[in-house]
């Protein structure tokens, strides 16, 4: 036996390939049925943190890696929770991707994620030819947290929703977009 073996050497990521399987159900469960169930969400993190202290040269650093990207998920989509914005299923979607690709990964895979759900957003409200109410309420919202200073986590419940977005589905496009992206050297 090779004694510099180790799971990262594989000519394949099976990390990467068991969170794009899990991304791929979440977004299915989610679009049928607008929730994230938590044995898939939490069962994920756990799993992204066994693959980051089992492939990485020090088991440490791959805890602290897949700690870091879980709390960046935690902390970047847990404000969008408490406005009402975002499920909880999607925070802790979020939360176990960055588990399985650090800090620093995890905040690209965030940042094409918004991308794909504003585009996705805008789409259902232009769908539902809501697009009016959409922007009255994004008006109001940065009203309330700008100009007046009420705190976020308060919104306006006279505002009417546009309607519920299976956001796992986004989270599941940025993410894939991200990892093809990498792949190809442009991330």
């Amino acid at each position: 036996m090779n004694p510099s073996w180790s799971l990262a050497s594989l000519p394949w990521n099976p990390g990467i390939g068991a969170l794009i399987a899990l991304l791929l159900l979440a977004a299915w469960i989610d679009w049928r049925t607008m929730r994230i169930p938590n044995w898939l969400t939490v069962g994920g993190m756990c799993l992204g943190m066994l693959w980051n202290v089992a492939s990485g040269a020090d088991p440490i650093d791959g805890l602290l890696t897949a700690l870091g990207g879980l709390g960046l998920g935690l902390a970047l989509f847990l404000p969008l929770w408490l406005l009402r914005a975002m499920g909880a299923g999607d925070v802790k979607l979020i939360a176990m991707t960055g588990a399985f690709l650090g800090a620093a990964a995890a905040f690209k895979a965030i940042l094409l994620t918004g991308i794909v759900g504003g585009v996705f957003a805008l789409y259902f409200a232009l769908a539902h030819r809501a697009t009016g109410q959409m922007a009255r309420n994004l008006r109001d919202l940065a009203y309330s947290a700008v100009l007046r200073g009420v705190p976020l986590w308060r919104p306006n419940p006279a505002a009417p929703a546009v309607g519920k977005l299976p956001y796992g589905v986004s989270i599941c496009a940025g993410t894939l977009a991200y990892l093809a992206l990498r792949q190809l050297g442009y991330a």
